[in-house]
């Protein structure tokens, strides 16, 4: 079993920067691809990054594409998310995922086996 916690959620106003951690525990993460998804009011939850046990392969949304950098620490068993210009749109609740694969690097939830409780992040315009 996978425990993962987000942390650095916030308010910030448009085009400032925020750097989101998803420390896990229970087991580590090193050798799995880890994911961050986002689910904005009223909507389904979608994909914004991931990136591969080594660091080596990283896929993005395109809508956070350039903005947004996923990058992991194994040491201690932390993936993060640094978001700059920032956007209304990016309201929502993050939530990182850990999919339990060497392999692959997934875009959808369903390839993803654990979840944490997500983190808010408000940007005010």
């Amino acid at each position: 079993q996978v425990q993962l916690d987000e942390f650095g959620g916030g308010l910030v106003q448009v085009g400032g920067s925020l750097r989101l951690s998803c420390a896990a525990s229970g087991r580590t993460i090193s050798r799995y691809t880890m994911g961050w998804f986002r689910q904005a009011p009223g909507k389904e939850r979608e994909f914004v990054a991931a990136i591969s046990w080594s660091g080596g392969i990283t896929k993005y949304a395109d809508s956070v594409k350039g903005r947004f950098t996923i990058s992991r620490d194994n040491a201690k068993n932390t993936v993060y998310l640094q978001m700059n210009s920032l956007k209304p749109e990016d309201t929502a609740v993050y939530y990182c995922a850990v999919e339990q694969s060497t392999l692959r690097v997934g875009v959808g939830e369903h390839d993803y086996d654990y979840w944490g409780q997500g983190t808010q992040v408000t940007v005010s315009s």
